[in-house]
């Protein structure tokens, strides 16, 4: 039995839907693993901008299986209203990759989401340079953690992590932070806390996952005081909205600063093919070596009702059908 969505804001179901039956140039996926993400909870809340247009559908867009070959793949986009978190789904061929055989279901479930979006982020959008100096807006979340590692794994000379978990916060020097603030203060002491951090040479790239009263915070440590022209870039690209979903923005911000503001999204992301594929291929290379890792919580199928709000604190919810 699936995970049904008959309603946005009410939590989805276990239980019983209709068979899935592959079409031309379609398959069969028989579901091992299927991670419950972000964007899966905004998609059944129905905020999210591509959020489902007729229900009931199955939850989930991602995931790991085998096909009717054996062949075990890393599927994404299932035909609606099929998706991952089932027994069984249907996608087009060209949406799974091969996963290399030293990766468990469950890590490559939780990873190849989000080590994209941080991957997109900053080699895509923000096109980061080695050398650059790094703020990850959010860096103890599952893509914040694994975008700090993977800012190292680009070159990135220095990398400051801020966030709100001061526990997890703690732990991420591990994976290659420089130097971490913690979130947990009023508006003008986090200002003062990113003014300290930026020092002379400011920050090249800051990935934010947040937005809301945080980045305000941070606009207002990069808005200059002075009538001297600023010497370097600022990209600050917008991810996620986890501490709201708007700012105010001053036009001195902008007009004082060569802050540049940047979406990564479905609407910006590459539309090449190949270009995706490469980029899950060099992922699923660095995770099979060491170089990118994730924490995950493995969750039964028929168990998900009781886990779907829960706060997993930098851990990655996988389930398992």
């Amino acid at each position: 039995m699936p995970l049904l969505l008959h309603a946005f804001n009410e939590p989805p179901r276990f239980e019983q839907f209709s068979e899935p039956i592959a079409e031309e140039n379609e398959v069969i996926v028989h579901v091992r693993a299927a991670a419950l993400k972000p964007v899966d909870k905004q998609m059944a809340s129905g905020s999210h901008y591509a959020a489902f247009r007729e229900l009931p559908v199955v939850c989930g867009m991602d995931g790991v299986g085998c096909l009717d070959d054996g062949t075990r793949v890393f599927f994404a986009r299932p035909r609606s209203p099929y998706g991952s978190m089932a027994q069984r789904t249907i996608v087009s061929p060209s949406h799974s990759f091969p996963i290399p055989d030293n990766i468990d279901d469950d890590i490559a479930a939780a990873i190849v989401n989000p080590g994209l979006s941080a991957w997109g982020a900053l080699a895509w959008r923000a096109q980061l340079a080695a050398g650059e100096t790094v703020l990850i807006l959010g860096a103890t979340g599952v893509t914040g953690k694994l975008a700090v590692q993977t800012a190292k794994l680009l070159g990135a000379g220095r990398v400051i992590a801020a966030g709100r978990n001061e526990q997890v916060l703690n732990t991420l020097h591990n994976l290659g932070a420089d130097t971490t603030i913690c979130l947990d203060k009023p508006g003008q002491d986090l200002a003062e806390a990113f003014a300290r951090e930026a020092g002379e040479t400011g920050f090249d790239v800051i990935i934010d996952y947040l937005w809301g009263p945080p980045t305000e915070a941070l606009v207002a440590a990069l808005t200059r005081r002075d009538m001297k022209p600023a010497s370097s870039r600022v990209r600050l690209v917008e991810v996620g909205e986890s501490a709201g979903p708007a700012i105010s923005l001053p036009a001195a911000a902008l007009r004082s600063s060569r802050l540049e503001i940047l979406g990564a999204g479905t609407g910006n992301a590459p539309a090449s093919p190949e270009i995706w594929l490469e980029a899950v291929r060099q992922l699923l290379s660095n995770v099979a070596t060491g170089k990118l890792r994730i924490d995950t919580e493995r969750v039964p199928l028929r168990e998900v009702e009781d886990t779907w709000q829960r706060d997993q604190h930098g851990r990655r919810t996988v389930i398992i059908p």
